[in-house]
């Protein structure tokens, strides 16, 4: 019984992402962006695979699964998921169909367990979206990556794909509810040669020149200026000054 019950709900999660793709969300998404994909070729039909894309709108997580025709998880916020009524049952729909993870940020193990949640997605076979600048580009630049997603590269074997999305911002500005029409592109590129990193490089040296590669291919993809920072500081010295 469990494993027909488990066969049943695998088949209505696929149901309900055929709805969301093909009537509820791609169709009116595409239209109101005009979508242009490149290097769709580079995304592997199956098979573990990290995406790993500049991040510039809230609708670049749902864009790139758009793109690249398969599901790709991401990580939300548990609020997402903890709504009530009608809206609440709606985005909770949303998410889980689009396959966000939800993770409580207030909780100081969440970096650690998002790690978790991700190579468990990447031994399942799955794809997964990571940003890695670690939050929304606060000025359009591109910013120094975190080192996780070389991690998780190394520790799966997945494919890593970089992957650059423009025109989201302008659709979706940054503290907007609302969507303006707008051009997206979305490109992918060349996957990066973790293993020949592997063979020049070792331990903290290995997860940075991966990291590095994986910025170098996203920023010739994306065509942003360079940073050489962290987002997150860049984000909160826009901040500060702000307040003064």
């Amino acid at each position: 019984m469990r494993l027909r019950g488990d066969a049943l709900a695998a088949l209505e999660d696929k149901a309900s992402r055929a709805v969301m793709r093909h009537v509820l969300i791609g169709p009116p998404l595409k239209l109101f962006t005009g979508l242009h994909v490149e290097g769709r070729s580079n995304v592997p039909r199956e098979g573990a695979l990290i995406v790993a894309s500049n991040h510039l709108s809230f609708i670049d997580s749902i864009v790139i699964p758009l793109a690249a025709r398969r599901q790709v998880h991401f990580l939300g916020k548990a609020e997402y998921f903890q709504g009530s009524g009608l809206r609440g049952a709606a985005v909770r729909w949303f998410h889980s169909t689009a396959g966000t993870i939800p993770v409580d940020r207030s909780d100081p193990r969440a970096a650690a367990a998002s790690l978790e949640l991700a190579e468990e997605v990447l031994r399942s076979g799955e794809g997964f979206g990571v940003y890695p600048e670690g939050t929304r580009s606060p000025d359009g630049r591109l910013h120094r990556g975190r080192t996780g997603v070389a991690r998780m590269a190394l520790n799966t074997g997945a494919t890593l794909l970089p992957c650059a999305v423009t025109g989201t911002d302008k659709v979706q500005p940054a503290g907007s509810n609302g969507f303006r029409p707008g051009k997206v592109t979305v490109r992918f590129g060349r996957p990066v040669d973790v293993a020949g990193l592997a063979v020049r490089y070792q331990k903290a040296a290995l997860l940075r020149a991966v990291t590095d590669a994986t910025m170098d291919a996203i920023a010739e993809l994306s065509g942003q200026e360079r940073s050489g920072l962290y987002a997150s500081d860049v984000k909160a010295a826009l901040e500060s000054t702000q307040q003064d």
